[in-house]
């Protein structure tokens, strides 16, 4: 957690001030953060495939020319980085983003955060009562060859509804790390 760039703090007499450390004072009722680094600075979050989507333009294109390159007919290559930075909002995020990294040459720790891509499974609720104690998940690639297996076969879904869609009482559905 990153600390907070100032405080607002109240005091027993109906007094407020901004400090940029937290006060120790007996007649403090409260200290609110204000704001932290990262608020002040916030980082793109991006899963670590339109990362390597975004890495693939080249680097010595300008602003302009990066959204071209995004645009182009190479379209079917940058198709997450599309459907994460479409419309006026998520062109304007795109060409500050490339601003601040290729330009400014801004690290990564700086500019995004790789967050990690989760989907949803279907999977028993109670793990089975074997050696290893592990959950059982619904796999198949259709409905003619359903089954319950291990993770490795589990079938994803987007979205907590689609999963919930081949719940039963027996099951639940799940967020989990893809790995």
């Amino acid at each position: 957690m990153t600390e907070p760039v100032a405080y607002l703090n109240k005091y027993l007499d109906n007094s407020t001030n901004i400090t940029r450390y937290k006060p120790e004072n007996q007649r403090l009722l409260s200290s609110e953060p204000l704001y932290t680094a990262e608020d002040l600075h916030k980082r793109v979050k991006m899963t670590q495939a339109e990362f390597d989507e975004f890495k693939s333009i080249p680097e010595s294109a300008s602003v302009y020319g990066a959204m071209v390159a995004l645009y182009s007919s190479n379209i079917i290559k940058h198709v997450k980085l599309i459907n994460r930075f479409s419309g006026n909002d998520g062109q304007i995020n795109f060409a500050n983003l490339w601003f601040d990294y290729r330009i400014n040459n801004k690290p990564q720790d700086e500019t995004i955060e790789i967050v990690p891509t989760m989907k949803w499974f279907v999977r028993s609720k109670e793990p089975e009562e074997y050696d290893d104690e592990y959950y059982l998940f619904l796999s198949g690639s259709n409905l003619d060859d359903l089954d319950y297996l291990a993770f490795d076969y589990a079938r994803a879904f987007d979205t907590k509804e689609e999963a919930e869609k081949w719940t039963n009482p027996l099951t639940e559905a799940v967020q989990l790390l893809v790995e």
